[in-house]
Formats: structure tokens, sequence, C-alpha cells
């Protein structure tokens, strides 16, 4: 009665699969466990009373002490005594028999970095001998709470809404025989399946980066390495008058630009439109770029004359020139369009300025050329969801603060350049550091001294440059080195550690996936508490939304861990489909899962 009212006072929660919790007799709840207040959230959730196995340093707590025994918590603690810990398994095997629910949090500990830890096998012993259902729980969005270590801190940050919302999910009774991969997977899926309530309170990315820009526009947007410098103001005017200029009403604009802020304009011009930007290889063929501009019904490539002569190119029928179009608009507009843009009620300035960005979510927002091994290249068609899903994953990852830097070296062709350095500053508030070519370690090593920048992406072959010609002070400002696309040699993570004092952090994706599906993350070593968040050799774990298993490649069944398998990927960062080719579609796209081959 004293928790329900204030759980629902101060959180907003969302219970799914409330009729999956049996209405009489006992059964095992098992939750993931991110916060000091899971329990609270859990019971309030829960139809029936709860009784809840209790880190025995928090039971013990003057005058809580009292209330939790009062609430039938049973203490545990891995540094109990075998005696004491038996005791109160059997304390938990007796509610149960007694026809009582009994929730334990399988990790042991609350995350300190928000991924899911191992689940220990100690819920095995509680329901081993007994004929009751082992019941899933996830708690989604509550990691950001004040009560959770989100950004290392607990109580000391302001809330970010409130009520802040929450969602509880009850998953499918399994039975009492269930291993703990089985239950973890289980929570998994429940968390990519709630994972999607999120997406339904974000808005598409033209309206995103448009009230970012109006909370912050004195805020450090972009820069680059010719010098250009601009704040989330000044970004925001530039893109709605550089969108207007390039929308001829055609639905796909081509850019063929390499990183840079002429670039990033474009394409948050366009997506402010209402338009769909498609990155075009420009290392590639004129073949094969033809092929692409004819198969996404491109008539308006935006690219630079500076680009076509260093490429040694003659123009396509279709190009015209930024510089061009730049120097056309006058300077009145832009006085015009920000007084508009930041004196105007956001509702309104949005109505008037960028109505055609207000998309569902549901629609292409891009359309990224990729060849995969062999063929020409095929149109993955990746939706406003598709690229929000991985931006909110990432950002709750890699815990974002208002005065992180990425480096932007990335070609926006390329799906990590796309959305991890083009899409994922602006919409998150942080800035980004454009240069046109990784390759320049030189170059880049100046630019992250010289911005301080915090994020470096890249691949292994990017690391084994700029482990040969950048110094560590440069990089010293580096708080995540993240690196794909191809497997990180352990001696390469080794060397660059050595010589910068950051470790290299390897993920997985492809451009079906938008792109990011799994990453490793730093340890986390806090007030006596040590938490894995990255293991050499590996691509980390799924992001969170994102689900994993792994099949049989030839029958398609489930695989137990450790054997080998085909890797197939489920949430909502899977892409919507090829572009003009549904039986391709069809064939990599099953129950909703890719098949990532």
């Amino acid at each position: 009665l004293l928790l329900y009212p204030i759980a629902n006072l101060l959180y907003r929660i969302r219970v799914e699969g409330r009729d999956s919790l049996p209405l009489e007799g006992g059964a095992l709840l098992v939750s993931n466990h991110v916060s000091f207040i899971d329990a609270f959230l859990i019971a309030a959730a829960s139809p029936r009373l709860v009784r809840f196995l209790m880190f025995r340093r928090y039971y013990d707590l003057p005058v809580l002490h009292h209330f939790f025994k009062a609430m039938g918590c049973v203490p545990i603690s891995e540094a109990d005594s075998p005696k004491t810990l038996l005791r109160s398994f059997d304390a938990a095997k007796d509610a149960l028999r007694a026809g009582e629910l009994v929730c334990i949090f399988a990790e042991g500990e609350i995350t300190r970095h928000g991924q899911l830890l191992r689940f220990k096998k100690g819920f095995e012993r509680i329901v081993e001998g007994l004929q009751v259902p082992v019941v899933p729980v996830h708690l989604d969005r509550v990691w950001g709470s004040i009560f959770s270590f989100e950004g290392g801190r607990v109580l000391l940050k302001g809330p970010r809404s409130i009520p802040y919302p929450v969602t509880v999910s009850f998953g499918k009774p399994l039975g009492a025989d269930s291993k703990a991969f089985e239950v973890r997977q289980a929570i998994l899926e429940l968390g990519s399946d709630a994972f999607r309530h999120r997406l339904e309170e974000r808005r598409a990315l033209g309206p995103s980066f448009f009230q970012e820009a109006r909370r912050h526009p004195l805020r450090c947007a972009m820069a680059e390495s010719s010098g250009t410098r601009l704040g989330y103001g000044a970004m925001l005017v530039k893109a709605l008058l550089l969108g207007k200029a390039l929308d001829d009403g055609t639905e796909n604009v081509g850019i063929f630009l390499p990183p840079s802020a002429g670039a990033a304009l474009a394409n948050w011009g366009l997506i402010l439109m209402g338009r769909v930007p498609v990155n075009l290889n420009y290392t590639s063929s004129r073949e094969v770029v033809e092929h692409c501009v004819k198969a996404a019904g491109i008539r308006k490539i935006v690219t630079s004359k500076l680009v076509l002569h260093k490429l040694g190119w003659e123009p396509l029928p279709e190009m015209v020139y930024i510089e061009e179009i730049a120097r056309g608009i006058p300077k009145l507009n832009a006085l015009w369009t920000g007084l508009m843009a930041f004196l105007l009620p956001g509702p309104l300035a949005e109505r008037l300025l960028i109505p055609a960005a207000r998309v569902p979510l549901e629609r292409t927002a891009t359309i990224i050329f990729t060849s995969g091994s062999t063929g020409m290249p095929k149109g993955v068609l990746l939706t406003h969801a598709n690229l929000l899903s991985n931006i909110e994953a990432l950002a709750q990852l890699y815990q974002i603060r208002p005065e992180d830097r990425m480096l932007g070296a990335l070609p926006f062709f390329h799906s990590f350049g796309f959305t991890a350095t083009l899409l994922f500053p602006p919409a998150c508030g942080f800035g980004v550091v454009y240069h046109y070519n990784p390759l320049d370690a030189k170059g880049i090593g100046e630019l992250i001294e010289k911005h301080a920048a915090t994020f470096l992406l890249g691949t292994p072959t990017f690391l084994q440059a700029y482990l040969r010609r950048v110094e560590p002070r440069q990089l010293k400002s580096l708080r995540y080195v993240v690196v794909g696309a191809e497997k990180l040699r352990e001696d390469l993570a080794k060397a660059f550690e050595e010589k910068f004092g950051l470790a290299p952090l390897e993920g997985y994706g492809c451009t079906e996936l938008s792109p990011v599906a799994a990453a490793n993350i730093h340890d986390v070593d806090r007030t006596g508490v040590r938490q894995r968040g990255t293991k050499a050799g590996t691509v980390g774990q799924p992001l969170p939304g994102v689900l994993m298993r792994v099949v049989h490649p030839d029958t398609g069944a489930v695989l137990a861990p450790g054997e080998p398998g085909l890797l197939l990927v489920k949430g909502p960062n899977v892409m919507k489909g090829y572009l003009g080719d549904p039986e391709k579609t069809a064939s990599v796209l099953r129950e909703g899962y890719y098949v990532t081959g």
C-alpha cells in the first residue's frame, strides 16, 4: 500500500504480459537487475504480492530492515556461508510450496554498465524438485533513472522526466527444469519486444534534430578540418536553407561527397524536408554509381566541383554543385529562417519550417547500397525506426555526455558512418568533427587533440595507421575507440592499448542491421564492484533491444550454448528490406530475424 502510489506517481509503468503471471499457486519470477527500485516496480506491476530475494547488505540496513522483513524479503549474499545460503534457498522454496510468488534477480547484483550480466544458477537450485513455473521478467528504460548507475552516479542526477516511463514485461512461463541460458534468452527476447515501445514515444529524425537544436542553439554541433565550426543553431538554419534549395519534390536525392560539414548539412537538410538522402560511393566505378542512381530513381545528385576534380570524374547529368547552391541562397533568408526557428513556439515552428519531416517512423529514411560479397550493389531500405533504435541503443551503451565529441572520418555511404557519425551526434545533442580521409593518421591525431574528441570509430586497419603516426598525447581525450568491419587482432589491440592507454572495443554489425548489432564496452570497477563489459576476441553482447540466436544452418533448430552455427538477429534495427527485390528480402528475413549468413 505504501509503495504502490509512490511508484505510480514517480513512474509511468507500462505492464506487458500480465496474463503470464499465474493467478494462484507458486511461481518463481526471474528478472534482470537495473536499479535499486526494481523490486518496487515489479511489485507495482504484479496483481499479486511478491516476495523478493534481496542482497543481504541492503536487507540489514538500519530502519529499512524492519520494512524489508515485513515485506517477506529473503536475504542472500555470495559472501554467505554454505549453510546460510542453503537456509535462504530453503526459505524461498518454502514460499513457493506455500503458493507464493517469489522473485530473484539472477545476475546477483545491479548492472553498473547497463548491459545484462551473466546469470548465476542459484534460481535453478530453488526450483529443483518443485513443479512450479519460472516466469521471465524484463525491466526496460529503468537504466537512466536516478536509482540506476547510469553515468556512474546514483541519486546524484536529476530525473529526465516525471513521471518516468518504465516497461515491465512478464514472459510466458517456462518449466522448472529451465536452465540459466534459456531464461536469460527469454528475458533478452522480452527486452527486444519492449524496446519497440521506446520508439512509440520517439519522433522521426527531422523533428528530433529540430527539437535538439532549439534546446541547445549555442552548443557545438560540428566542425571539420577546414576550420568550419557550427553551433546547433547555425547548423539548423544552414540545413533548413540548403534542404529547401535542394528540394524539388523528388523522393530520393543522391549525395556524392566525403564526410564533411557540407555533406552533413546536405543530408540533414533533405531529412528536414522529408526527403530520402542516398549517399553514393565515390570510391566505386562510374558504372556502379550509375547503377545505384538508376535503381533508386535519383534525379538529382549533390556533389562538389573540388570532389569531382580530385576523383578525375566527368559530372553525371544529375549532378548539382553544393558550393553554387549555397552561394545562391540570399542572406536575408538565413535571418528570417533563424527568427522563425527559435522565436516561434516549437509546434508552430515545425509546422511552418519542416511540415514534411513529421513522418511515421516506418517511412524509409535512407537507402544504403551494399554489394556484399558479389554482384552489383543492393539497396538496403532503412527506416526512421531502424536508425533511431540503433541511436537509442548506442546512447545507452556508451552513456553519452553533452561535452562528448565524435571524430567523424567514416564515409556516409557506409552504414557505420551514416548512423554513428552523421545521425548519432546531432540526434543526441553532442558534437562531431569531420575529416575526409580516415587513413590520414597525422590529420586525425591533430583534430582529436585540437577538439578534445572523446569518440573514435574506425576499422582495425585505421588503428594500424594511427599506431604508427599518432602521438599518445594527441589521443588522451578519447573515452572510447570502437572498431568493426573486420576482425581486431589481439596483438594490434594490445599494442594500441599499451601506446595510448585505451583498449579498442570491437563490435559487429552489417548494413541490414542499421548497422550495429553487438559491441563490447569498458569494464566497470567502482566501489569495490567489478563487472566485465568486454571480452577479448569477441564482438561483445547484443545491443539493448537486439536479440540473437544461433541455429543449425540446414534445419534451423536452435543450438545449445557453445555450439557453432548460423547467426540470426532480431530487433527494431532490422532493415525494412532490399530496394525493389522482395524475393531477396524474403530469403534473409525469417519470422522477424535477419539471417546474417
